[in-house]
Formats: structure tokens, sequence, C-alpha cells
């Protein structure tokens, strides 16, 4: 009885097609499932696409948390996930602002950008040199910002779950001294700064969409303003009270939320708003206000007037400052806070929040 069972067990073995070799890495073209499940596969994508990127392979533990050494006793912490279509754009594309768009939480907060997280949500058929390019760019703006990537995760979903990549990033940042940052410090008097001009992420995502072409190419402002927070808190100390990037809601939303909170007015002069043509064309063309669109590489600040224009001066002599300009002041308010812009022509209308999301999937 053995001996038949072996024999039969013997005829199945030799039926059987012959085991498919194993691919390797620099054979497969798209992502699959199995790069998500935890096995081999997995390292591979891992171990030769992904690590290489931020580190030496020494410096890199692949393990759950990574230790970080944190001089200080007061930290920053942050987190942000990324969705934006198209996942590549002029001026940047959705790696370069998972990075740019954490540290610029950090630095608006006061902090010094230490350490970040990436963690990657990988749809099933992107292709490797797509995801290649997003790596890179991580890593090329990461060095940049001189922040390090210290620990990750990667997930892979089915086809159609996630237009080709997801991307999630908290970081960490040590408080500098010399910040002391917050709604309550806002007063009547106060001067409202940006750093350049309005709109230019939004326009530039909405114009690729609608395959809209200019004369001079729309670019995002996509970029990391840590430099130009710790120049201004530095230099300036306590007479800054207040930052913020205005991203999604722009303008509008970031200062509705300064009246709000502050219990204050707000007064906008429009012929001081930093704006450029093209952008304005665009927006002309599809219907928006510049003051609701979204900015990546912006940072509002509020200030006492007595150092705004030191800090006019700091900021110009950045490149990401050049076009600095003090675009309002504090006022005021008798009744409900408002934000008011004050025309060309001189006349006044209230600046709303945004009812809902004026673009989808900027950012």
């Amino acid at each position: 009885m053995d001996e038949v069972q072996n024999h039969a067990f013997r005829l199945r073995r030799e039926d059987m097609p012959p085991v498919k070799k194993r691919e390797n890495m620099e054979e497969i073209k798209k992502i699959m499932l199995a790069h998500g499940g935890g096995g081999r596969l997995m390292g591979d994508l891992i171990a030769r696409m992904i690590v290489p990127k931020f580190g030496d392979g020494q410096s890199v533990q692949l393990t759950d948390s990574a230790v970080i050494d944190v001089p200080s006793d007061k930290i920053c912490f942050t987190t942000d996930s990324f969705v934006v279509q198209p996942l590549f754009f002029n001026g940047g594309d959705i790696g370069k602002l998972s990075v740019c768009g954490t540290v610029n939480d950090l630095a608006v907060a006061g902090a010094k950008p230490m350490a970040l997280s990436l963690s990657l949500i990988l749809e099933e058929g992107l292709d490797m040199d797509i995801l290649e390019k997003i790596l890179q760019s991580i890593a090329d703006t990461a060095k940049a910002a001189n922040v390090n990537i210290v620990t990750g995760d990667t997930k892979v979903v089915e086809t159609g779950s996630a237009d080709g990549i997801f991307i999630n990033t908290s970081g960490v940042g040590v408080l500098m001294d010399n910040a002391d940052l917050s709604f309550a410090r806002i007063k009547p008097g106060d001067a409202i700064l940006i750093n350049g001009t309005l709109g230019d992420h939004g326009m530039t995502i909405m114009s690729q969409r609608e395959g809209l072409k200019f004369d001079t190419p729309l670019s995002s402002d996509c970029a990391c303003l840590h430099e130009l927070t710790q120049m201004l808190c530095e230099n300036c100390g306590e007479a800054v009270k207040f930052m913020r990037d205005p991203t999604r809601g722009g303008l509008a939303a970031t200062l509705n939320e300064v009246a709000k909170s502050s219990g204050v007015n707000v007064e906008l002069t429009e012929t001081a708003l930093p704006i450029d043509k093209t952008v304005q064309t665009a927006a002309d063309m599809l219907g928006f206000d510049l003051l609701n669109i979204a900015n990546e590489g912006k940072v509002l600040a509020v200030v006492d007037a007595a150092v705004a224009d030191k800090a006019i001066d700091l900021w110009k002599s950045h490149p990401l400052g050049k076009k600095a300009a003090v675009i309002g002041t504090i006022a005021e308010t008798d009744d409900s806070p408002l934000v008011e812009l004050v025309t060309k022509i001189g006349g006044r209308r209230i600046v709303q929040t945004p009812y809902g999301r004026e673009l989808p999937r900027i950012c």
C-alpha cells in the first residue's frame, strides 16, 4: 500500500508544470498586490527601492519606530496626507509636495524641522518608473531641507483604489526659543505679511487638468519655508505674533480663522496683494477668486507694525521672499469679527471663508 501511494505521489509531482522562476525586482515594471503582502517581494521593494533613497544603508534601520535625539524639551509634531492629481505638475510632484507640506506645518509653528516619517499607499499597477521618480523627489527635497526620513510604512491596494499613490507624512521639529506664536497675541495695529504671489499652486494644478496653456507657463510655488520662518523669529523675536501657510482655502480661509480666533477685524488692501498676471488670467478664465486658492510655498505672518519693514527686507533677501509685501492690518471690531478687502476703487467687500472645497485634490 505504501509503495502504491508513493508511486502515485511521484506521478502527481511529475505531472505538475515546472515551478516558475521567481522574478527579480529589476524585471518587475509595475506594483503588484504582493508588494504589500509582507513577504519577500515587499522586502525587496523596501530594501532595493525605498531605503537607498533615504540613507546609506547603515543609518536606516527597518524597525517599526525610530529613535530621535531631540535636543529640546519642547517639540512640535504634525501629520498630513497627500492625494494630489496629477501626480506630476509644473514646479513639483506629489513627492516634493509631501515633504514641503509637512516641513511648512512645522515651520509656521515656530519649529526647526528635524525628522519625517513616510507612509506610501501604492495602487496595484503603478509603474515602477513613476514610483522611482517620486521617491527621488522626496529624497532630494528632504536633503535640501536638511530633514531626515527616519521611519515609514508601505501598503498596496487594488487597482482603482488610490489614483496611483497616496502619501502620508508626519514630522517632528524643535520649537525655537524665541518663537511665541498664538491667536491670543494678535492685536489691532499689527501688520499682515505674505512672502510672495497668491494662488500659484492651485491655478497650476487646475490649468493642467483643463489643458490650458499660456505664453508664460504657470508653475506651482511648492517649496519648504523653514528658512523664512526662522529668519523672522530669530531677527524679530516676540514681535512675530502668528504664522500660517495658507494652503486649502487660501488666504480667505486663513484670515477668517485669524479674525474669529483673535476677536479682531482683518483689513486687506487689494492693490498690495502680490499676484502673477498669468495666474490672475487663469483664475478669471476658470471663474476662481485667488483669495480662495491654495498656496504651497507661502507663509502669512502677523507682526508688530514696528518691525514690518524689517521683516519684509529680511524676506526679500531670500529667493522665496523676493515679492514679499505688507498686505493688510489688524483692526478693532465693534461687532462680529470679519475680513474686509479695500478694493482698487476704494470700496469694501467682505471676504468670507470658502463654503467648501474650491479645488478638489490639489494637495
